[in-house]
């Protein structure tokens, strides 16, 4: 059975360990540890929102996100390998959208690197653009970001709908 929950403090092993190993396969594509691999999850766990996905009692996948003040960011999404190509990420990426909906928000923002290609093809399928590419530590970070239905938080300023 598949099920999410929101992460505690006392998840931040275990979404260093799932991170870690769902990264792995880009440490030789991009040369070096991608950042999500060299977070402290016992302070990312304090500031930020994880949402973690099991199937029956296994953590299969988990996406990190941070509210900005226009936007959810999506800090980091990542999937066990044995769990790749079963929808685990979408699902979770379409849970980061209910959350900024409920929040009166309507746009995600991420970022990755340009060499994890199959990452920004997913995204691009899933409806995100590019907005930007930026040099970052001798690697190019691709901005990308997605508008989403929903009406943002009430601004005191009348709606359409309203009277």
């Amino acid at each position: 059975m598949i099920a999410t929950r929101q992460a505690t403090a006392a998840d931040a092993a275990a979404i260093r360990a799932l991170t870690r190993e769902a990264y792995a396969k880009w440490v030789a594509v991009t040369g070096r540890e991608p950042l999500p691999m060299r977070v402290d999850y016992d302070e990312a766990v304090k500031s930020h929102r994880f949402d973690l996905l099991y199937d029956d009692d296994t953590l299969a996948a988990l996406i990190e996100t941070a509210r900005e003040a226009d936007h959810v960011l999506i800090v980091n999404v990542a999937v066990a390998p044995s769990q790749q190509k079963r929808g685990r990420g979408r699902r979770l990426l379409a849970l980061a959208e209910t959350i900024a909906r409920a929040a009166g928000l309507t746009t995600m923002k991420l970022y990755t690197n340009k060499l994890m290609a199959e990452n920004i093809a997913l995204y691009q399928r899933l409806g995100y653009r590019i907005d930007r590419e930026e040099p970052s530590g001798g690697h190019v970070q691709v901005h990308m970001s997605k508008a989403i239905g929903g009406r943002p938080a009430h601004s005191g300023l009348p709606t359409p709908d309203a009277p």
